[in-house]
């Protein structure tokens, strides 16, 4: 996991969301906030209780998991939307109400991906390499990350970090509170409660959900991260690199090769897959279109 934080310009963060979990409503409110621009105190202004119908801590939490997800972005001090968030929410939005799987998986990308917005996120899919864990390996974990980067994060806030981690993507059978009633990260199946008490697990294998498009997509942004020169990537920089599809998505080797053999034609031939002499490879012949690539995923509007 060393060099998975080895860029200088990497910050941890591991507060911001007042301890909520992402919501369900949330995503859609913060862009139709921001829509034709707002100030940059949108979500911490005194009117924000009454905009966002939350109270003050909440409407803080929108604003972090909306940078977070990339739905919106501050461009010279005024909050407007990023392109995936327009993309998604905008008039022709893709998934306006959040109703398709590969909204929440991308946005799981961009939660995972790298480390900067959501570092227990990206630390928890890239840096734990057994099949379960505990609160206490995870934080112990994070404390390591912050001490070598020199960091300040007290272990209190790691340990909340990690329990707003737990909400966003364990389901609980207890549905009884707001919190477990929108599970919006846990639908995607990727971490669960063990059989062994206070234990989780990863859930590796194939993800039926997940479309080709969002795992290229999340390629790409790995590629363009961690290996920006390079013209191809190895099959194990793709199941294993911190930050990879393979990591993130918690998928087996197996199934990390049946996507890659069907990348051609995901990427319109931009990109190819090739096994010679015991090398399996991704070779990038074009760039894509990171957003057009996305599209794909999602069903064609009827004109």
């Amino acid at each position: 996991m060393r060099d998975a934080f080895t860029d200088s310009d990497t910050r941890g963060s591991f507060a911001g969301h007042e301890t909520f979990p992402l919501r369900l409503l949330w995503l859609r409110k913060a862009y139709d906030a921001v829509s034709d621009g707002a100030s940059s105190r949108t979500f911490r202004e005194p009117d924000a209780i009454g905009r966002f119908g939350v109270g003050k801590n909440m409407a803080m939490s929108m604003g972090f998991w909306a940078f977070a997800a990339e739905v919106i972005e501050d461009s010279a001090g005024t909050l407007k939307p990023t392109k995936f968030g327009e993309a998604v929410f905008g008039p022709d939005g893709w998934d306006p109400y959040l109703e398709q799987a590969a909204t929440i998986w991308t946005i799981h990308a961009h939660l995972a991906g790298q480390p900067m917005m959501a570092t227990t996120t990206y630390f928890t899919f890239s840096g734990l390499n057994s099949p379960d864990f505990d609160v206490p390996t995870l934080v112990g974990g994070l404390e390591g990350v912050v001490a070598r980067k020199g960091w300040r994060a007290t272990v209190g806030t790691l340990r909340r970090d990690v329990e707003v981690l737990l909400r966003n993507y364990v389901a609980r059978a207890d549905a009884s509170n707001e919190d477990a009633a929108e599970p919006l990260m846990a639908e995607l199946g990727l971490v669960r409660e063990a059989r062994v008490g206070g234990y989780y697990e990863f859930v590796r294998g194939p993800k039926p959900s997940l479309p080709d498009a969002v795992f290229a997509y999340a390629l790409d942004r790995f590629w363009a991260r961690r290996h920006r020169a390079a013209p191809a990537l190895t099959f194990e920089q793709v199941c294993y690199g911190p930050g990879s599809p393979g990591r993130i998505f918690k998928l087996s080797e197996d199934e990390v090769a049946i996507r890659l053999s069907r990348i051609e034609a995901t990427t319109a031939k931009a990109w190819r897959f090739t096994d010679t002499a015991g090398l399996r490879q991704v070779q990038k012949v074009a760039d894509v279109d990171r957003l057009g690539l996305l599209a794909s995923a999602y069903p064609k509007r009827a004109a």
